[in-house]
Formats: structure tokens, C-alpha cells, sequence
């Protein structure tokens, strides 16, 4: 394969065939190398993508946190500026996807651009930040669970407790046909959405003293030493709108509905979370809104409701806060599984996650691979928390808070790195002039991506709540860059022993309709 070319391998189809007995990567014969087609339409891979934004979990986690911990008033200007940003980087990355169709997705697209060396780098970050930004919600949705079992049924369950039988529940929902996950997610995903535009126009007809101020919109509101903290945080908000790419298999016409279903997700997450953030300002009122997350925390959205909509109203956004959790855990569970599906396929993981199961089409070894992970995870965190005197708190600020902030940070990275091979792909192709302006767009989304990488890893403390000296301060971050040192060796050692399986890597279902056409029916 020449980098960044063409979509069409240069490899034989008869190499191919060779390299994939000779290389460890299973000929693509059956249709259990392919992921199920024609799935989704528009609403169902919207509402997929969109349920990993976990709306409740945003207004009534993020949106506190970061007016607390960072004191800035001005969170909902803070994402309209993201959303400007990350429509600029969806100009190049949705043109990209209507040239490659592949599961992998971000690996894919660097692949294509950077070279299968880069891809194979970028394919580990993509699995450890996904894995890390699923493992991490079950913290805080166990603690949820807890506390909602104490105050109504007056039970006292331990947060490990809820948090394992939902990843029991996960990985069932997971061996699913995706259009029934779609539904199950979209189902979830409008119930949240109405309950917080209810609480949004509540807040306008009832405003705290100072009226339907405007002033978190003030450009004034963004300075000082929180500004870049915040970026990380708020950025956070948005993870979800770029893994329309990963069900591009599963739809019927991807060179259509994934762009599209890229920026219907990027405008309306920034429009909604910029609305609802002015609405917790609006209702505490901006002078106040500092103070009062930092006395209410992640109860702040509970305590503004229930003096405007009453306690059932409160009652019902907390059960639909932890269902919310449960469709970003599925969200965030069927693009493991696919990165692992893609991978395998390719020969990056071993062959056996390279296959669908049984006739529902989904990708049942990755599936299976990151409900293990995230029971290690969880048992692993439960074990620790053996101590009954122990800090309740501590499976949100550690499971949740160091998890969230590794997969947010490898995500901002894979970000960046796919603005830079979307100019490098069209550059190759002869098409930087056709392309310009889409890759000046992207250009200006990687430089400020980067920024937001480098402000992450500088206030990784802050992020995860420790302190300056910490030695989770690079540990953390250091698991995103030993990801991928990992990949990069991997695809250089495949480069050096076996090129055609380097060749492969990025092509995904492109290789197997050429081993297909390759091998007549009998």
C-alpha cells in the first residue's frame, strides 16, 4: 500500500491471500469477517453516538465540577468555542470517512495518512482510551445506585455491588443486534434530554435575583489560571460525536450518513450543553454559581430542580441520571468491541476478535474482551475499597475521575494526530487544492487540539483531583503514551516481519472484498 494514496491496496489479491496464512491473519472468507450492513439509518447511528454524551451526567457532574473546581463562570461560552473547534476538525475527519469505511475508524484514518506504523500506534491508544472512558462510569454509577438504594429503599448496598451487575447488564445488551442497541440507547438518550431541556426552561421562568443574565457569555469570563483545566473538562462533554466513523460497516450509505451524523452531533451537543450550563447560571444566578457547586457538588442540578419542579420530579432525574450512565457504558462497550473487531480483522489483535458471532453480526470476542476488562477493573477497585470507614467517595474520584480523564486525553490525542493525516491523505492524493479550505480547517482544529493535549497533561493533578508533587500526575497520562509506544513498536515489528500484514493495516472491509473477488464461489 502506498500512505495515503489510494484506497485501493497495492497488494495482489493473491499476496494478500498469502500474507494472511503466512502472517497470522485468517483469510476473509464468510461473512463473519464483515460487520452486518445496512443496521443504521440516520436516527439510529445519531442516537448511538449521541448516548456516550450522557446529557444527565454532563449537567449534573461536569458542569458542577468545573465551575467548583476551576471558577469559571463563563463553561457555556467555553463550549460554543469547543463546538467551533470540533466542527472545524469534523470538516476534514467527515470528508475522510467518505473514503474509508472501517470499524477502526480514528486508527484507520491515520493509517491511511501517517502510515500502518502510525495506524498500529494510534489503533492501541484508541482501545486503551475507549476501555478507560467506559471502565471509568461504572465508579460513579455504582455510587449513584448506592445512594439512591439508601434514601428509597433504605438498603445499604456497597458501590461495587450495582456497579458489577451492570457489567453483567452491558455485556448481555452488547451480544445484541446494534439496531436493537440503537433503540435501547435512543430510548435513554430522549428521556434525558427532555428531562433536561424541562429543567432548562423551569430555570428561564424562574430565575435566581439577577434575572436572565447573560453574563457567562462575556468573553471577560474566560481568563485566568482554571481556563485550560476547564477546556479539558468541557471537551469531555463532547466525547461521542467521533465515533460515527466505527459503525460506517453497518450503515447503508456511510459516505452519506456518517458526516452528516457527525455534525448534527457536534452542533447539537454544543448548542444543548451551552443552553443548559447558562440555564445552572441563570438559576443559582452568576454570582453565586461558583460558590454553590463547590457546597453542592454533583447534588447542585438536584438542588436547583427541586425548588422549581418539585421532589418527584428530582426523584425521577436521579433514576434517569443512572440509566443515562447505563447508555454511555453500552455507547462507549460497542466501539471497544469494533476497534477490537477491527483489529483482529487486520491482524493487530489475534484473529479470533476479527469475527462476528452467531446471526447477530456484532463483534462477540471484543465485546467479550471489554466486559473482562471492566469486571478486572471493578474488582480490582473493590478490593482496595475494603475499608467500611473508608471515603464513600472514593470510586468517583478514583475509578471515575482517573479512568474519564485517561480516555479523554487519549481521545484529544487520536483527535489531533487524524488532522494532521487528513491533510497528509489529501496532499498524497494530488487533491490539496480541491481540498483547501478543509484542510486549512483542519489544520487550525489539530493545532488547537494540541493545545488542549498539552493543557490536559500539564493539570493532569488538578483533573484527577491529587495533589501538585503526585506521582498520578504522569502516571496516569503515562499509560495513554505507553499505549502508544506499544502500538509503534508493534507495527514496526510487523513492518520488519510481515510487510503484507503491515500493508493491510487501515484497509479493514477493502481487503476483504479484494480476498472476496479474489476467491470465485465454487
Amino acid at each position: 500500500m502506498t500512505t495515503g494514496s489510494s484506497s485501493t491496496p497495492s497488494t495482489s489479491p493473491s499476496k494478500a491471500r498469502a500474507a494472511a496464512a503466512d502472517g497470522g491473519i485468517s483469510t476473509f472468507k464468510g461473512q463473519d469477517r464483515a460487520l452486518r450492513a445496512d443496521r443504521l439509518g440516520t436516527g439510529g447511528l445519531l442516537l448511538s453516538v449521541l448516548a456516550a454524551t450522557a446529557p444527565l451526567m454532563v449537567v449534573a457532574g461536569v458542569m458542577p465540577t468545573t465551575f467548583a473546581v476551576m471558577g469559571v463562570v463563563g463553561q457555556p461560552l467555553l463550549f460554543v468555542v469547543l463546538g467551533l473547534v470540533l466542527a472545524l476538525f469534523s470538516v476534514g475527519y467527515a470528508e475522510m470517512s467518505r473514503h474509508v469505511h472501517n470499524a477502526g475508524a480514528f486508527y484507520a484514518y491515520i493509517s491511511r495518512g501517517l502510515g500502518g506504523t502510525a495506524g498500529a500506534g494510534a489503533a492501541l491508544v484508541a482501545l486503551v482510551a475507549y476501555s478507560s472512558l467506559q471502565v471509568g462510569i461504572y465508579g460513579i454509577f455504582g455510587f449513584e445506585v448506592s445512594g439512591l438504594c439508601a434514601t428509597y429503599l433504605d438498603v445499604e448496598v456497597v458501590w461495587w455491588v450495582p456497579a458489577l451487575a451492570a457489567v453483567l447488564a452491558v455485556g448481555v445488551l452488547a451480544w445484541l443486534k446494534i439496531d436493537v442497541n440503537a433503540r435501547v440507547l435512543g430510548v435513554l438518550l430522549l428521556i434525558e434530554v427532555v428531562l433536561v431541556v424541562v429543567f432548562d426552561v423551569a430555570a428561564v421562568a424562574d430565575p435566581a435575583k439577577e434575572g436572565l443574565s447573560l453574563h457567562a457569555f462575556n468573553p471577560d469570563t474566560l481568563t485566568g489560571a482554571g481556563i485550560g483545566t476547564a477546556l479539558c473538562f468541557c471537551i469531555a462533554a463532547f466525547l461521542g460525536f467521533e465515533q460515527a466513523p466505527v459503525y460506517a460497516e453497518e450503515t447503508s450509505r456511510p459516505h452519506i450518513l456518517v458526516p452528516r451524523v457527525m455534525f448534527l452531533a457536534v452542533s447539537g451537543v454544543a448548542v444543548f450543553f451551552a443552553l443548559s450550563s447558562w440555564a445552572l447560571t441563570v438559576a443559582a444566578g452568576p454570582s453565586a454559581i461558583v460558590g454553590l457547586s463547590q457546597k453542592q457538588s454533583a447534588g447542585l442540578l438536584f438542588f436547583l430542580t427541586e425548588s422549581r419542579l418539585g421532589t418527584t420530579f428530582t426523584d425521577v432525574l436521579h433514576v434517569l441520571f443512572v440509566t443515562g450512565m447505563l447508555a454511555a457504558m453500552l455507547s462507549f462497550h460497542n466501539v471497544v468491541a469494533r476497534y477490537a473487531f477491527a483489529m483482529g480483522r487486520e491482524g493487530l489483535l489475534p484473529s479470533a476478535f476479527g469475527r462476528t458471532t452467531g446471526t447477530n453480526g456484532a463483534p462477540g470476542t471484543g465485546s467479550l474482551l471489554q466486559t473482562a476488562v471492566a469486571l478486572i477493573a471493578v474488582v480490582a477497585f473493590a478490593v482496595a475499597d475494603d475499608k467500611p470507614t473508608g471515603d464513600p467517595t472514593a470510586p468517583v474520584l478514583h475509578l471515575f475521575t482517573w479512568f474519564g480523564n485517561v480516555g479523554a486525553l487519549g481521545v484529544i490525542v487520536l483527535m489531533a494526530a487524524a488532522s494532521l493525516s487528513v491533510i497528509v491523505f489529501f496532499a498524497r492524493r494530488g487533491a490539496a487544492r480541491a481540498q483547501a479550505w478543509r484542510l486549512v480547517a483542519s489544520a487550525l482544529a489539530g493545532i488547537a487540539l494540541l493545545v488542549i493535549a498539552g493543557y490536559t497533561v500539564k493539570d493532569f493533578d488538578v483533573l484527577v483531583g491529587a495533589g501538585p508533587g503526585s506521582s498520578l500526575s504522569w502516571l496516569l497520562p503515562g499509560i495513554i503514551g505507553a499505549a502508544l509506544v506499544a502500538g509503534l513498536v508493534q507495527g514496526l515489528v510487523l513492518r520488519s516481519r510481515r510487510p503484507e500484514a503491515h500493508a493491510r493495516i487501515g484497509l479493514g472491509n477493502e481487503a476483504f472484498q479484494l480476498d472476496k473477488a479474489a476467491d470465485p464461489a465454487p
